[in-house]
């Protein structure tokens, strides 16, 4: 296993990779990249940097991109089309959420991405904290699994795999885990009802993304990222979920530690992968450093995700997928 990567997927700098990020990839590669509104200024530009990644990390390499729609997009106007928040779906057909997801897996395929992170399955909590609101199909878990398996559907038929987030649920947090760790007090009954649309959408063929957050019924000390109960008994056992699981960004303020011991403790609680999304290379290196290599489980379920996308993958008519989406928000 000495020659395979890291179990990693990592941010860079800006809109070209550097000689000093080539370096430090060849040296320890990661699995792949994740790019952000930093990497990002129009689509020739995009097509080479994620040409450049994949010339270095191999013709497989995972190349992810937050583009929900909303608040959370990386790809915007006026290059790319503004793609409405999950929240305008609810309520609505699932062609129209497909329609949507598959138009924006496609924007998102013709520049070089083939991991888009979404959809998020979290629910809209009433008085918990705005980082989800809109970014969430509903309060209702099985509105939010309908929609959400349909978006899952429109980005695995566009080319794309989907990466369904916050599991095992974010929607309950009062904080920001961008700026702290949020402690969860709910009952195992209330918790159940966050992770029934993960449950839904185990066999969905997508990835799924961690919470950083400390859910107290289920373990006390350790936010689910870095809770081997959380991820095993919960993520694995009761949701039921056997598909690649990827941390959410160690960067995060939720997290406290080294980052190669935060990566190792990841892999170490039952992540397949983790996230380092800063850019900062002096950050990037320890992270790699101290990350394992890629496990023979993690190669299993990352070859058996992007078989599910395959297997979905079709020619699609833009035209009539935006004449889909479009009559139902013109109607909502």
């Amino acid at each position: 296993m000495a020659d395979r990567p890291r179990a990693a997927i990592v941010g860079i700098s800006g809109p070209r990779l550097t000689p000093a990020e080539a370096a430090l990839f060849r040296a320890t590669p990661p699995l792949g990249a994740i790019l952000f509104a930093r990497n990002v200024v129009e689509p020739e530009q995009l097509r080479t940097l994620t040409g450049e990644l994949r010339e270095l990390l191999g013709a497989e390499a995972p190349i992810l991109v937050d583009q929900e729609g909303g608040r959370v997009a990386r790809l915007r106007p006026p290059h790319w089309p503004a793609f409405p928040a999950a929240a305008a779906f609810t309520g609505g057909p699932e062609e129209a959420a497909r329609a949507n997801a598959a138009l924006l897996g496609l924007a998102c395929a013709e520049v070089g991405f083939d991991v888009v992170c979404a959809p998020v399955l979290d629910l809209r909590i009433p008085g918990a904290h705005g980082i989800i609101g809109d970014r969430a199909f509903g309060e209702e878990p099985a509105e939010v699994a309908r929609l959400g398996r349909a978006t899952a559907e429109g980005l695995q038929e566009a080319g794309c795999i989907p990466v369904i987030k916050h599991i095992p649920g974010h929607g309950r947090a009062l904080v920001d885990s961008h700026l702290d760790l949020p402690r969860v007090a709910a009952s195992r009954e209330a918790l159940a009802l966050d992770c029934a649309p993960f449950a839904a959408l185990a066999d969905a063929g997508a990835w799924a993304m961690t919470a950083h957050i400390l859910y107290e019924a289920l373990d006390a000390e350790r936010p689910a990222t870095l809770s081997p109960a959380v991820i095993g008994r919960v993520i694995r056992g009761a949701i039921g979920f056997d598909g690649v699981l990827v941390s959410d960004d160690l960067c995060m303020k939720a997290l406290r530690g080294e980052a190669g011991a935060l990566a190792a403790a990841a892999i170490a609680a039952g992540c397949d992968l983790v996230l380092h999304c800063s850019g900062v290379l002096e950050e990037t290196a320890p992270a790699l450093a101290g990350c394992p290599v890629l496990s023979d489980a993690a190669e299993a379920r990352l070859a058996a995700t992007r078989a599910a996308m395959l297997a979905r993958r079709r020619l699609l008519d833009p035209v009539a997928l935006a004449a889909a989406r479009d009559g139902w928000l013109a109607a909502a």
